[in-house]
C-alpha cells in the first residue's frame, strides 16, 4: 500500500498545441480508492497512464509511497494496472495468465501457485484455472485480469475503465466486487471511468476532470451537495442537474415567464459581481410537479421515462427552448403535449456566475476545499 500524489503535473502529446494534463495535483491517501471521471477528453486516462509510467510528463512530478517515480521506468514503479480489453494471452491458461508477471519475476513456483489459488479464490474463478481466455466470458475475463494485478502485491492498483466492455447487469456485479476487493486488500487504487454513476458508487475520493484541468477533488457526496461549478453541477448526478442562464430582476430569476425568488445569500454573491444573469441549477430530485392552474411554472411535457419505482419528466418552460427534467415518484401518466406546472424549493436552488461558472458564493464565505487533505474513508 501507498500514498499516491501528484505535484503540479502536466503532459502535452508531441505535435500538439494543447495540454492533455494541466497542472493536476492530487493526493491519494494510503489504502484509499480514487476515481478520476470526466468526459471524453478530459486528460482521466492521461493522468493513469503518467502514473503507470506508459507516457512522459512534460512538467511536474509523481510519488508513490514517497519515492520520486517521475523518471523509473514502468516496470520498476510496483504497479499493477488492469485494463480495459483485459489483455490477456490467448495460448496460455487462466492459471498461466495470472502467475504470467510472477514468473517474469523470479518468483518460485510453489509460490507462484499459492498466489494464483489464493486470487482464483478471493475472485471465485478456481473452477476456470485450466481454461483458455476464448473460453471464458467477457465477465470472467475481467475477474483473470483483476487476478493477474492481485497476486503481484503491488503498491497501487490502477484500472483504466475496466467495466466498459461488460453489459449493464455485469457491470453491476463486478463493480461490488471490485469494490469489496479494494476493501478487503486495501491497496491503494486509481480508477478511471467516464460514468459518474461509477464514480459516486466506488470513490472515496473523486477527481473530476475536464479538458485537462481538475475541476473538483472530493467525497462523492460533496461533490453532488456542494459543486464548484456548473461543469461539476451537471456532471455529477443522474438525470444531470438543471442549468438556466436567467436574468435577474427585483430579486427574482425570470424562468418559464414567472419570477423564481432567489435567496438572499445568492443575490448577495450576484450583486458582488454585479451580476445582471445567472445561472440556475435545480436537480430533478428537487422540483415538485403538479396539474397545471396550480402555482408554479408552465411547462408543456414533452417525453416521460417509466423506470418503475421513478419517473423522469422532460418538459418545454413556457417561453423557453429548454429542456427541463422533473423526476416523479412511481408511474406518471402524463402524456406528451400535456400542460404541468414545476413547483422549486427556493433553498434548494443552486447559482453560478454566467460568465466563469463558478458557485456562486457570498464573498468571505468559506467554501470547502477542492483538494481535500484526506480521503473520507
Amino acid at each position: 500500500m501507498a500514498e499516491v500524489t501528484y505535484e503540479q503535473v502536466s503532459c502535452r502529446y508531441p505535435g500538439s498545441d494543447k495540454l492533455a494534463v494541466e497542472h493536476l495535483d492530487l493526493a491519494v491517501p494510503d489504502g484509499s480508492f480514487m476515481v478520476l471521471v470526466g468526459p471524453s477528453g478530459s486528460g482521466k486516462t492521461t493522468a493513469l497512464r503518467l502514473l503507470a509510467g506508459l507516457e512522459e510528463l512534460s512538467e511536474g512530478r509523481i510519488e508513490i509511497d514517497g519515492q520520486d517515480v517521475s523518471g523509473v521506468d514502468s516496470r520498476h514503479r510496483d504497479i499493477a494496472m488492469v485494463f480495459q480489453n483485459y489483455a490477456l494471452y490467448p495460448s496460455k491458461t487462466v492459471a498461466e495468465n495470472i502467475g504470467f508477471a510472477l514468473k517474469m519475476h523470479g518468483v518460485a513456483r510453489d509460490e507462484r501457485q499459492k498466489r494464483v489459488r489464493e486470487a482464483a479464490q478471493m475472485l471465485d474463478i478456481e473452477e476456470l484455472l485450466d481454461r483458455k481466455p476464448r473460453q471464458l466470458s467477457g465477465g470472467q475475463r475481467q475477474r483473470v485480469a483483476m487476478g493477474r494485478a492481485i497476486v503481484r502485491h503491488p503498491k497501487a492498483f490502477l484500472m483504466d475503465e475496466p467495466l466498459s466492455n461488460l453489459d449493464a447487469k455485469l457491470r453491476v456485479q463486478t463493480r461490488v466486487q471490485i469494490a469489496e476487493l479494494q476493501r478487503r486488500l486495501e491497496t491503494t487504487t486509481v480508477y478511471v471511468t467516464h460514468d459518474q454513476g461509477e464514480a459516486m458508487t466506488l470513490g472515496h475520493q473523486v477527481a473530476v476532470l475536464k479538458d485537462g484541468r481538475l475541476q473538483q477533488y472530493a467525497p462523492p457526496r460533496e461533490l453532488y451537495e456542494n459543486p464548484v461549478n456548473a461543469f461539476v453541477a451537471g456532471f455529477i448526478g443522474l438525470p444531470q442537474m438543471n442549468l438556466i442562464r436567467v436574468p435577474l430582476s427585483d430579486g427574482c430569476a425570470r424562468l418559464g415567464g414567472e419570477s423564481l425568488p432567489i435567496p438572499q445569500l445568492l443575490l448577495a454573491a450576484a450583486s458582488e459581481r454585479d451580476a445582471e444573469e445567472i445561472i440556475v441549477g435545480i436537480r430533478p430530485e428537487h422540483v415538485t410537479v403538479s396539474d397545471s392552474g396550480s402555482d408554479g411554472i408552465p411547462a408543456e411535457v414533452v417525453l416521460v421515462e417509466s423506470l418503475g419505482a421513478d419517473s423522469y419528466v422532460h418538459a418545454n418552460l413556457a417561453g423557453l427552448d429548454t429542456n427541463f427534467v422533473a423526476r416523479t415518484e412511481g408511474h406518471d401518466a402524463r402524456r406528451p403535449g400535456s400542460n404541468l406546472r414545476l413547483r422549486i424549493d427556493p433553498d434548494r436552488i443552486f447559482a453560478f456566475d454566467a460568465d466563469t461558472e463558478e458557485r456562486l458564493q457570498p464573498r468571505g464565505r468559506s467554501e470547502r476545499s477542492a483538494q481535500p487533505e484526506a480521503a473520507s474513508r
